[in-house]
């Protein structure tokens, strides 16, 4: 008997041996019908021509006993000249049967070539390969699937063509080639010939060589012929051949598969299987009679059935015949040319009839006796061809308007995983180790959408038409352009229903995945996806500097959204059977995830630094917190480990990923993004020989230290738990509350989601919205075009300027008519090339999927703040896509749809700017680059009003932390960060500091105008009120702040005024010899931290001016000194005439767009103003007196900032031909009328002052005169080396050093000193 079996959803059967010769056997099994009846259903089953005229009385009986002979024979039926036919068709090619690349002397270069040495990447700067056979007479030809759309030359070449790093096919005289990349096609010269390829093509290569002609096709349509005359004769023959740049894939099929767009006339280079195409149709011919066939043993007749409500109900007849077809069927279903074009045909026909996938029940049960009938590694290698070609026929489909091929495939797909059996061998060995079933997930954009029939969809387009001075949109819009606009977003609509088809699909396969009801006999779906999840991410965490290995970013954003669906799918499914755990909606990761050893995290980074320093410093606080007890001797092996980091660091960093090895072979990365979608297993170098000749001997190979990559196989106890063990969540800290969250397998599929979106998802974002950018500044130049016409004359125009105009103007008003229409005509596609980008990349669910990221992340980061040190072991990659998917929200997904319609936005940029503010800072994030990005982060924030109010939100302790933390010293940090951040708390509020662009650069649009610094002022009085409340209040903390302001001040001006000193001499030069563009943008940036240095130092005057001017607090009176030494300085060297300053404002040079007058004497105007007008009285005499004691104080450099030069100040007239001079009063945009007012009475107060002060000034004898400074008397005198010098440089001193000027001996007091009266 034959055991069946229930499992899963369909009918399944314990696999059995079956022996087909035993007559004893056959005698009993046949008992079940009677010979009669047997005959007829097997002659029905397997009908041959001779006995299709004879009567069912005249036909020989066919029983179990003699079918085998019958199968034999119509098998062979018609084979013998088929085989004729294959040996003429072999006229016209030398070589091997089974063609490849060549990879043992056909190749030029670094390449990649995968095992079945068809597909191939490049790994230098051009290799070349060619094929192992060649052609010489007759129509041939060969189809290459385009895996990535760069720089690449297929065609042909012949044995004679010398291939280089420089030079490929089509270089020489007897290649020839296409190149889609640069749209051209090469021999020797080139020429502009066919269309642009893209990732996902099929370029189909034709030689005629009766004609002497080469042609090519893309995606089955033809480019016409693009070469004619090509070289014929004795010893000429073509190989297939290409060559391609670093990272550039394809992969070839030269007959070994079905050829996609076959060509009529011309025959692929390699022949099909024609005899086993014979069989395998038939025998599917006969699996289909079974399928369609019923016995009714009562009546002993035979009747139809269909196919579609077909199953094997376990009657003996019917499986005996069937196991004679798989006898013979499955042999031929090893190969890969018949599984594509009769398997999947087959599969694919029947799903033809639309319905769901789980109204056709029918490729379950093929598929159980495919398990039941055929030996396990026959199932299993056609299963791997099957999935193959089944991805492969997804990624290289054509797009057309309703997907209907993608929607194709991925039923089948389904269909296949949906068997239990089959799901969970393709998971183990298949869709993670020899595919990269990823692609299942992605949905190619159309590079041509004429092709992929959007014009139809979506027949109105539409870009913006309305934009102001800075290029931005407005988004005013007439009757008309509204009717148009909405018109095109009906056309997006309808995209955008038929791309969610297939994205339901997609997410249907990783439900599938997902799956943990599956348990059976064997782990469930879950557990095998889980581990092969993990390892992915690995290979993708851990080869960054290798980008053949990686998944092509493109990929996993689709993999995330979909990935995304799926979890919260289950996750809420999960929360409806148990109503204690969380929803998806607040879902997070514990933090014992990162310090318990269940979750593996490679070689990322964690906040505290390298996870071996954090098992060391902190496992008491393991112990403690989490009674988790680290093994010494593990402890012991990890110090071990940390020895051997470097050398493996440089065995990783070695070119190509190889060493030399005793016979000369080459190590291959350990997975390869590979075109054919497997795995590579060849890695090619024409420069092995001086890897295999080294120069020292080869007796003595050194031995070169490789990191393997391991994939921890744990069992769902492992990650669930069970009987008191916690599984993933073990170790839970004391804050952590103890409540059921998910099922744990979700949260570790959560974690490996965000870490996909660091990995590589965020920057393939910021990479799509540059079509968006493209659109607009095609709208921009569209708009100024039109506006140009617009100021052409027309017939309107008076005669007699119309008469110039005809004789001047002609020409360009054609030329604009011409660019007008180039315009429109790029627009109309990228309008809807946009649409699609928007309906998968940027639509409203992507950015929900997004704005969840954002919000797991951000409540990972507060659970595990709450575990205090334990904090530290948190993954980096958290804390960077908190940031990042702020950012992509914010600068990728506008104005497409708005952040204020996201659920919960405000909270969320409340909590997030908690994170910022309390994190910046914080001593348990030791990693440099992250402190950067918070820091960052942080300075974006406070740039924008909506994110600077959340700030403001956030807790008043928590806000008061912040500040204390910008007003620390500027020494020993990164400080330029901290200071723009004060800086833009006071944009908005000091002198003439209302402005967003400079006046010089108004007539300049900005490259990007959403740039934070481009943003208008938004000050915050309640930041600047904590910020007066903190340096009032602690006088040391005010002192050490504001002494590193200046000193940094100091450094950056002097920096920026040597900078452009070595620009004015490389300028003045005979050679003209151009300046570094490093070098420009250093001094410029100099320049701009001078600017902002200063303006914080107005901000702080204006909140607390007693630090300055209330001399009763410590240091008041030196800092005064100081900054009044440090605004002559800066006035002296900008305001002089003629000076350098000037000179290279003037070049205009680029780099240097923003050092200009205004910022920087604008600036000092202000901290002038603040302490010599709006002070009081005894702050005014105070600041006069230091002001005017400075020796390099200059009373012209106040009059130039009115437009005054000395001889106007004396009441001169100046020399007609001088240059107009820089005034305040030039700005009247900029700066108030109540503003100038102030610096005019600055400039009357000072005039006067210096005046009085020159008159009553006493003569001072060099000797008494301060010998540090030469500028003050001697007024101190230093304990106990009696050395001598003014209050102001000691005091300035003894604030870093302690050391004497002269002896170095410690100064332990300073004394005043007051010269004894002479006798």
């Amino acid at each position: 008997m034959w055991k069946m079996t229930s499992k899963g959803s369909s009918t399944s059967y314990s696999r059995r041996s079956y022996r087909l010769t035993s007559d004893t056997e056959k005698s009993k099994v046949t008992g079940f019908v009677n010979d009669k009846l047997l005959s007829n259903y097997l002659h029905h089953t397997f009908p041959s021509s001779e006995n299709a005229q004879l009567a069912a009385t005249s036909r020989k009986p066919l029983n179990f006993q003699n079918l085998n002979e019958h199968l034999d024979r119509l098998l062979s039926e018609g084979l013998d000249n088929e085989t004729e036919d294959k040996d003429q068709n072999m006229d016209g090619r030398l070589g091997p049967t089974t063609v490849v690349l060549d990879h043992t002397s056909g190749f030029e270069g670094l390449l990649l070539v995968d095992d079945d040495l068809l597909g191939v990447v490049g790994h230098s700067n051009f290799s070349s390969i060619r094929a192992t056979s060649c052609v010489y007479k007759g129509k041939w030809m060969y189809e290459v699937l385009i895996s990535s759309q760069g720089l690449m030359q297929i065609g042909w070449c012949t044995l004679h063509c010398r291939f280089n790093q420089e030079e490929g096919v089509g270089d020489t005289s007897d290649s020839y080639a296409y190149d889609g990349n640069r749209v051209r096609k090469w021999n020797v010269t080139t020429t502009n010939y066919g269309k642009a390829w893209a990732a996902g093509d099929i370029v189909t290569c034709v030689i005629d060589l009766d004609e002497g002609k080469i042609a090519f096709c893309l995606n089955g349509i033809s480019l016409g012929i693009a070469f004619e005359d090509i070289r014929l004769g004795p010893g000429i023959a073509y190989f297939p051949a290409i060559s391609l740049s670093f990272k550039e894939s394809v992969a070839f099929n030269f007959g070994s598969r079905p050829i996609r767009y076959p060509v009529e006339g011309y025959r692929p280079m390699q022949d099909p299987p024609e005899a086993d195409l014979v069989k395998a149709h038939k025998l599917l011919g006969y699996l289909k009679n079974v399928i369609t066939t019923s016995m009714d043993t009562q009546e002993g007749i035979l009747t139809e059935q269909d196919s579609a409500s077909w199953q094997a109900q376990g009657e003996p007849t019917v499986l005996i015949t069937l196991a004679h077809i798989f006898n013979r069927f499955a042999p031929l279903m090893c190969k890969v040319y018949l599984v594509e074009d009769v398997l999947m045909t087959y599969f694919l026909g029947i799903l033809e009839g639309g319905g769901a996938v789980d109204e056709h029940p029918l490729i379950q049960h093929l598929l159980d006796l495919m398990w039941l009938l055929m030996e396990d590694y026959e199932v299993q290698e056609c299963l791997k061809q099957l999935m193959m070609s089944l991805l492969r026929a997804y990624r290289f489909s054509p797009i057309i308007p309703d997907l209907g091929l993608q929607i194709h495939y991925l039923r089948l797909s389904i269909a296949i995983l949906k068997h239990e059996k089959t799901r969970k061998y393709l998971l183990n060995n298949v869709l993670f180790d020899v595919l990269r079933s990823v692609v299942f997930f992605f949905i190619k954009t159309p590079l041509r959408v004429e092709e992929a029939g959007l014009e139809e969809l979506i027949p109105t387009t539409w870009w913006p038409t309305r934009f102001d001075k800075e290029g931005k949109e407005v988004k005013e819009e007439s009757a008309e352009e509204r009717l148009r606009r909405r018109a095109y977003e009906r056309g997006c609509q309808r995209l955008k229903k038929r791309i969610e088809v297939v994205e339901e699909l997609q997410v249907q396969i990783l439900k599938l995945f997902l799956s943990n009801k599956d348990k059976g006999s064997s782990e469930a779906s879950r557990y095998i996806f889980l581990n092969k999840f993990r390892k992915f991410l690995q290979e993708n965490a851990s080869n960054r500097g290798n980008p053949a290995i990686l998944c092509p970013p493109e990929y996993m954003v689709c993999f995330l959204h979909r990935l995304i669906a799926a979890l919260r799918s289950y996750w809420d499914e999960y929360r409806r059977r148990n109503p204690s755990a969380i929803l998806s909606e607040d879902a997070y990761v514990p933090p014992q995830l990162f310090f318990n050893g269940k979750v593996d995290y490679f070689d990322l980074q964690r906040l505290g630094g390298l996870l071996s320093h954090l098992k060391k410093t902190l496992k008491d606080d393991l112990a403690s917190k989490a009674n988790i007890i680290i093994d010494p001797a593990e402890i012991s092996a990890i110090s071990m480990d940390d020895l051997d980091e470097d050398d493996e660091n440089v065995t990783q960093q070695r070119p190509g990923g190889a060493a030399a090895t005793g016979g000369g072979a080459l190590a291959r990365p350990s997975w390869l993004s590979s075109p054919t979608l497997g795995r590579a297993n060849r890695f090619l170098s024409t420069a092995a020989v001086s890897l295999m000749n080294p120069r020292r001997s080869l007796a003595t190979v050194e031995k070169v230290k490789v990191r393997t990559l391991t994939v921890e196989q744990r069992t769902e106890e492992d990650i669930e738990g069970s009987h008191g063990n916690d599984g993933l969540l073990l170790g839970r800290p004391p804050d952590e509350p103890d409540h059921p969250i998910t099922e744990k397998s979700l949260l570790e599929i959560l974690d490996g989601a965000i870490m996909m979106y660091n990995l590589s998802v965020h920057q393939q974002l910021g990479k799509m919205v540059g079509v968006s950018d493209d659109v607009h500044e095609y709208a921009v130049a569209l708009k100024d075009t039109e506006d140009k016409i617009a100021r052409c004359p027309t017939k309107e125009t008076p005669a007699s300027k119309l008469c110039l105009y005809s004789f001047q103007r002609k020409d360009i008003l054609d030329e604009l008519t011409k660019s007008q229409k180039v315009f429109s005509a790029k627009l109309n596609h990228l309008s809807r090339r946009l649409a699609w980008i928007n309906a998968t990349i940027y639509s409203k669910e992507k950015m929900l999927d997004i704005y969840w990221l954002l919000q797991v992340c951000i409540r990972v980061i507060e659970h595990s703040d709450q575990t205090k040190t334990l904090f530290a072991f948190m993954p980096e990659f958290y804390m960077n896509v908190a940031m990042n998917s702020y950012s992509a929200l914010k600068n990728y997904f506008s104005p497409v749809n708005s952040m204020d319609e996201l659920p919960g936005y405000q909270e969320t940029l409340s909590r997030l700017a908690a994170i910022l503010a309390k994190h910046f800072a914080d001593s348990r994030i030791v990693g440099t680059d992250i402190k950067d990005s918070l820091m960052q982060a942080l300075a974006s924030y406070v740039c924008y009003p909506h994110s600077l109010r959340a700030v403001e939100r956030i807790p008043e302790e928590q806000r008061v932390a912040m500040m204390k933390n910008l007003l620390a010293p500027y020494e020993q940090r990164p400080w330029a960060q901290t200071n723009w951040i004060l800086v833009r708390l006071w944009r908005g509020c000091g002198f003439g500091y209302r402005y967003t662009r400079l006046p010089h650069l108004l007539k300049s649009k900005p490259e990007d105008a959403n740039m934070p610094s481009l943003q208008k002022p938004c000050p915050s009085t309640l930041l600047q009120q904590h910020m007066a409340d903190l340096l009032r209040s602690d006088s040391e903390m005010a002192a050490s702040f504001l002494n590193s302001v200046l000193n940094q001040l100091n450094w950056a001006f002097s920096e920026f005024i040597g900078m452009i000193q070595e620009i004015q001499q490389a300028a003045e030069r005979p050679e003209r010899n151009f300046v570094d563009s490093r070098q420009l943008k250093v001094c410029a940036t100099c320049f701009d931290l001078s600017v902002s240095l200063l303006r914080v130092l107005e901000m702080t005057i204006t909140l607390v001016p007693e630090i300055f001017l209330n001399w009763s607090r410590p240091s008041a009176e030196l800092l005064l000194r100081r900054l009044a030494q440090l605004i002559n300085q800066v006035l002296n060297r900008v305001t002089a005439e003629k000076n350098l300053f000037d000179r290279v404002v003037n070049l205009r040079l680029p780099g240097l767009e923003s050092v200009d007058h205004y910022p920087i004497l604008v600036a000092v105007t202000g901290i002038l103003v603040r302490i010599l007008v709006d002070s009081d009285v005894q702050g005014i005499q105070r600041a006069t007196a230091v002001l005017l004691a400075d020796p390099c104080f200059q009373l012209r450099s106040i009059q130039y900032l009115l437009g005054e030069n000395e001889l106007a100040a004396m009441g001169a007239t100046s020399p007609p031909t001088e240059k107009k001079h820089f005034s305040l009063q030039a700005y009247p945009d900029y700066i108030s009328l109540e503003e100038l007012g102030k610096v005019e009475g600055l400039l009357s107060h000072l005039t006067r002052e210096s005046k009085q002060a020159a008159a009553t000034a006493m003569p001072t004898s060099e000797e008494d005169l301060c010998p540090i400074c030469y500028a003050h008397p001697i007024s101190a005198v230093f304990r106990p080396c009696s050395h001598k010098s003014c209050k102001a440089c000691i005091n300035q001193h003894l604030m870093n050093s302690k050391d004497c000027f002269f002896c170095k001996a410690t100064i332990t007091a300073v004394d005043d000193y007051t010269k004894p009266s002479s006798s």
